[in-house]
């Protein structure tokens, strides 16, 4: 109990607890970026409306419908097309601390499932076409990049990005239980990213002097 971890069941039995269900839809592929990077999988995540990276999904009541019922719905509106989840593709449901900047108390439940490329380009397709949330609450689907360029290009910058919540390390965890991405070019990847994120803090300081000269003229 003490990384928030529950069981599917013990997860249920909480009373008075908001719950909210996201799934990882991903699918194999043979296809190669220029024809040099094999792109190996395709992992689909989103640009919320508040600009921070997340899995489709949304806020369910377990007293009114189940969590795969719930998340079906929830995926319906963000990518526009039916999405079956059932509880074999339930991963891990988990308290967020206290202390979390996101939705303190809430419960989260993140499911995994596989698809056949076309059923994810599909989803694609749909998620600009027929989702009703398009442009509201999803700013639009994108694509996880597994591999690494020469200049460090690909998962390193993408793991730098701002995720909601947990979102992040549901990646992380699936890449390596999944066997996605060797652990060894994770970690690579990931020091990456950090020394990305001390150039972010600095471009960000330069950014708001730049602002604060502004703001003072007016």
């Amino acid at each position: 109990m003490a990384s928030g971890q529950l069981s599917r069941a013990e997860a249920l039995a909480c009373s008075g607890r908001r719950h909210a269900c996201h799934v990882m839809l991903y699918c194999d592929t043979k296809t190669q970026l220029f024809g040099r990077f094999p792109i190996r999988h395709i992992i689909l995540m989103q640009m919320r409306f508040d600009g921070l990276l997340g899995f489709p999904g949304g806020l369910v009541n377990p007293s009114k419908e189940t969590l795969e019922a719930g998340l079906g719905r929830e995926v319906l509106e963000e990518l526009g097309v039916a999405v079956p989840v059932s509880v074999e593709d339930h991963v891990e449901s988990r308290l967020v601390p206290p202390s979390s900047p996101y939705s303190p108390g809430l419960i989260t439940h993140f499911y995994v499932k596989k698809m056949e490329e076309e059923q994810i380009r599909e989803v694609e397709r749909a998620a600009v076409c027929t989702a009703t949330d398009h442009g509201q609450e999803v700013l639009g689907m994108v694509r996880v990049p597994l591999y690494t360029m020469r200049a460090g290009g690909g998962l390193a910058p993408f793991l730098s990005h701002s995720f909601i919540g947990n979102a992040r390390s549901q990646l992380v965890d699936s890449l390596l239980r999944l066997n996605m991405v060797a652990p060894e070019e994770l970690h690579k990847a990931l020091t990456h990213s950090l020394e990305m994120h001390t150039q972010t803090v600095e471009g960000l300081k330069a950014a708001l002097e730049q602002t604060e000269g502004k703001r003072k003229r007016f």
